[in-house]
């Protein structure tokens, strides 16, 4: 439910002001938070009164159609993951699986992180203005074109180092497929991705929906498949020219990275995504190299013909963990950008923190949690049987395979809450912006904590007999 007015609520100790959001390019000093307050609280009567409430029936429907249509998303990313996995670019050049958690972790990184700062930007007001609005989605696009460039890049080099400095070989050919491939994807994906995010955003605003319940699983729903189609397709077909034409993989790289000073020059038109031009890197590229040690998981897992029937489950698994923080993550952010001024947190975010603090209480973001990780049961349960109905998944869902899938899919979903409202918090309490620094944290320990996980569920059920003979067919 869109918000165009705010409450002052006491946070922490004393009161504690609404302060401007962070995606913008000023905070508020503690005399103009005073001024604030006392605006605030002169209008706080008639404010309150026109404050629309976010019933739950209304909170569970935005949130649970977004997840199954991302769920849907994922199990068919799974699919193609799964049928791709025996094409020559994957079979010869193996490394290619370390690119995958990466690149769909730019969903992450980037495009729930860019959902998540609009979300907020227009739930406080700053897309009122239509001058404002398209120079906030302008320049958040410039700017998330050039994060998916230069990410896809290094993407590519960490592959190339944890793939194959430990063994011991590097042919250039490959490192250039490699390279290539990723950065072409992550440019390509990022703005498809994003253009449809701007839409979703703008389109919840007019529909009086809240963009924090329905926009980053609409980001995910078709991102991971998007992606990892457009992987798929170009690797096989700069794999196919190594022979024939082996510079092409080169031309493919030298283009897209010559496009990046563009990108840089409009993003730094705009105020806000100016400064995240400069400041915005440390947690993209950190969740990048944790989403590619989980790539090196997967790479390991899928070269035992005994356990590469983890394949096709990696993807839902890691996509509905993703999902599901992220959205928690956006509406603790929001409520901190309402009603209390960076640094300050409420008090019972104060002290040390406990898994209770999450999950019980009344509040809205206690009631969002116990959802999210409840839907999580039935949500893998229809995806589980979505990918055997579909004929994709080579392992037989016997109880012992579910339970122990359930198990640590259950476990995934609950580190990442607790984690997510011990994060955004510390973050908001350090003076920088959750929407801007959280997500991409969250979604890249999801892909690491699912990977692990399952490859560890699968390591588990080869060893007590619950294994199939075409598992790796």
């Amino acid at each position: 439910l869109t918000e165009s007015v705010v409450e002052v609520s006491n946070c922490g100790d004393g009161d504690c002001s609404e302060t401007e959001p962070m995606l913008t390019e000023r905070r508020l000093s503690g005399e103009e938070a005073d001024g604030e307050e006392e605006e605030e609280e002169e209008g706080l009567g008639s404010n309150t009164q026109n404050m629309p409430k976010e019933s739950v029936l209304a909170m569970a429907f935005q949130i649970l159609v977004p997840f199954l249509l991302a769920g849907f998303g994922t199990v068919s990313a799974g699919m193609v993951l799964d049928v791709v996995q025996h094409w020559e670019a994957f079979q010869y050049i193996t490394e290619i699986f370390i690119l995958v958690p990466a690149l769909l972790g730019l969903k992450g990184n980037l495009e729930m992180t860019l959902a998540s700062r609009l979300s907020t930007a227009v739930n406080v007001g700053k897309m009122d203005s239509p001058i404002e609005k398209w120079n906030l989605i302008i320049g958040n696009l410039a700017l998330k074109q050039v994060q998916a460039t230069v990410v896809g890049f290094l993407a590519a080099v960490a592959a190339v180092v944890l793939g194959w400095i430990p063994e011991g070989k590097f042919q250039m050919s490959h490192a250039v497929l490699l390279c290539s491939s990723s950065v072409a994807t992550a440019f390509i994906a990022s703005l498809l991705q994003g253009i449809i995010m701007v839409g979703v955003i703008v389109g919840s605003k007019k529909t009086g929906i809240n963009p924090d319940n329905v926009a980053t699983p609409i980001a995910a729903s078709f991102g991971d498949l998007i992606t990892l189609a457009i992987l798929a397709w170009i690797s096989q077909g700069l794999y196919k020219c190594l022979d024939s034409y082996p510079y092409v993989s080169s031309l493919v790289w030298a283009f897209f990275m010559c496009l990046t000073p563009l990108w840089i020059v409009i993003s730094s038109k705009h105020p806000a995504s100016r400064t995240l031009l400069y400041s915005g890197w440390e947690p993209v590229i950190t969740a990048m190299v944790i989403s590619s040690i989980g790539g090196l998981i997967l790479d390991k897992t899928v070269s035992d013909p005994n356990l590469a029937g983890i394949v096709v489950y990696t993807p839902v698994v890691n996509g509905i963990g993703g999902n599901l923080v992220a959205i928690q993550s956006s509406r603790i952010s929001t409520h901190l950008h309402f009603h209390c001024a960076p640094g300050e947190v409420p008090n019972e975010a104060k002290g040390c923190y406990y898994p209770c603090r999450t999950f019980c209480g009344t509040g809205a973001n206690h009631r969002s949690a116990q959802m999210l990780f409840l839907s999580a049961i039935p949500g893998h349960l229809i995806f589980l049987y979505a990918i055997h109905f579909m004929k994709s998944g080579h392992t037989t869902l016997t109880p012992i395979f579910m339970s122990v899938y359930l198990a640590a899919a259950m476990l995934q979903v609950l580190l990442l809450l607790c984690i997510a409202d011990w994060m955004v918090h510390s973050i908001w309490r350090s003076g920088k912006d959750p929407d801007s620094f959280s997500i991409p944290y969250l979604t890249a320990l999801g892909d690491l904590l699912g990977t692990a996980l399952l490859a560890l569920s699968f390591h588990f059920l080869w060893l007590i007999g619950d294994q199939d003979s075409d598992v790796g067919d």
